[in-house]
């Protein structure tokens, strides 16, 4: 998995009260369109036989909708099967809002088959499946997630990270650093094949169930589950498993149906860090950890899932080659961590439109452009090993060099004269931001 871009979350709420915390601040993430004081109060305090009734109103609220639009568009997004933009929704915002009202108060609302597009798999000639709901499906999908999420959240596992209010790709990569230290060095490194294509989806709707007993919602849930896709070829192909990848409610969805295997690792004893459908398990000894295997293979078949053959394996970290990839670094023997190769070539395909041998602007111009994004990368490789980040400056400085040379007339590709006429040093002070010098100055800092 690449590394997923993060937003600055909110704090989950803690469990235990401290003096003078109000619920709000216990709370922070919640949309106060919905979840009221009165709510908060019932949600820490628990509901009679844990489920909560009379929530579809709460979907349906002309106020509540507006907010997710204003979250929808916030997260931009390409138009869904009917072919709207977010722009042309907001032209007659006011009455769609109202229309997408009507319709779920009267249980007439349908959401639109989602759009099918085909991306590139970034190191490989496949493609993966990507689903665009309609605009007006994700104002829907954004309203109920909000009123269902907190019910959820308030019991998922602390090892669980991906996709939640307070938690991100950092936490849980501080997770795994922290207990490979700590001696956890037999690793399983389990990989569910097609997970979100597989959930399902009675299963799904009979865990949604245990906690939400509103007949409207659940039939909310279910119509998104079926939905249906509408092809390239602008045919309609049912879903009759999953939940689309690209809808909203589907990241919240895939958590619940694995919270159960959550619970099962703790009851274990068992150190487990997972981001959506990425997990690893973390033992201290080779048969604890080939038992865990064992128990987590009963579960995903007992599920109706699969473990994926090939990619699910036992890592002895001990070893000098061992190593496993996770959000987007490679863990190593001895602790180490580096940007793994798809991250690499991921920032190397972005940064390769700017730095063209033919670009026009200026070199300062160019590294203008350049920094940010540099800057932002290292933001989250920064607890990468030194060496690993000097071979892509080297890299970003060979760009450089190759459009320099251009400019002066010499033919062929940056050669090793090159690195005399424009040193590292002359990118430096055109004011080149250094991923290396950058890790260094941070770890003098640390010391």
């Amino acid at each position: 998995m690449n590394a997923p871009e993060e937003k600055n979350p909110a704090a989950v709420a803690s469990a235990p009260k401290q003096a003078g915390e109000t619920l709000r601040q216990r709370w922070p993430w919640v949309e106060p369109t919905v979840w009221t004081e009165r709510m908060l109060e019932a949600l820490e305090r628990g509901v009679k036989g844990g489920k909560w009734f009379a929530l579809i109103d709460k979907v349906y609220d002309p106020r509540h909708l507006r907010s997710a639009f204003g979250a929808v568009a916030g997260n931009e997004g390409a138009p869904g099967s009917d072919g709207e933009t977010i722009a042309q929704f907001e032209k007659r915002l006011e009455e769609g809002i109202e229309a997408l009202a009507a319709e779920l108060r009267a249980r007439r609302y349908r959401p639109l088959p989602v759009r099918r597009v085909w991306i590139d798999k970034l190191g490989s000639k496949d493609k993966r499946p990507l689903g665009i709901p309609a605009v007006r499906d994700r104002v829907v999908q954004t309203a109920l997630r909000w009123v269902v999420e907190p019910i959820f959240e308030r019991e998922f596992a602390p090892q669980s990270y991906g996709f939640r209010p307070g938690r991100g790709c950092k936490d849980a990569l501080r997770r795994v650093a922290h207990l490979l230290r700590e001696g956890y060095t037999q690793v399983v490194d389990a990989d569910i094949k097609g997970y979100f294509d597989s959930i399902p989806h009675a299963r799904l709707l009979e865990l949604v169930g245990e906690r939400v007993s509103d007949g409207g919602v659940l039939a909310l849930v279910e119509s998104f589950l079926k939905q249906g896709v509408l092809t390239e070829l602008k045919a309609w192909e049912p879903t009759e498993e999953g939940t689309p990848q690209g809808a909203v409610i589907s990241p919240l969805l895939a958590n619940l149906y694995l919270h159960p295997l959550d619970l099962l690792m703790q009851a274990a004893g068992v150190e487990m860090v997972r981001y959506a459908d990425d997990f690893f398990l973390l033992c201290r000894s080779r048969e604890q950890a080939a038992t865990a295997l064992a128990q987590v293979q009963q579960w995903i078949q007992e599920q109706g899932l699969q473990l994926h053959p090939e990619k699910t394996r036992l890592v002895d970290m001990t070893e000098p080659k061992a190593g496993f990839d996770f959000l987007g670094y490679h863990f190593h023997h001895g602790g180490q961590r580096w940007p793994r190769k798809k991250s690499v070539q991921k920032l190397k395909a972005k940064l390769r439109p700017q730095t063209k041998r033919s670009h026009g602007e200026s070199l300062r111009q160019i590294i203008t452009k350049l920094n940010p994004r540099l800057r932002g990368w290292y933001g989250y490789f920064r607890h990468a090993v030194a060496s690993s980040l000097r071979e892509i400056d080297g890299w970003v400085r060979g760009r450089l060099r190759a459009i320099l040379r251009k400019r002066a007339g010499l033919r062929g590709r940056s050669r090793g004269r090159d690195h005399q006429r424009w040193q590292n040093a002359y990118f430096a002070r055109h004011g080149l931001f250094s991923l290396y010098e950058a890790r260094c100055a941070a770890t003098q800092s640390h010391r």
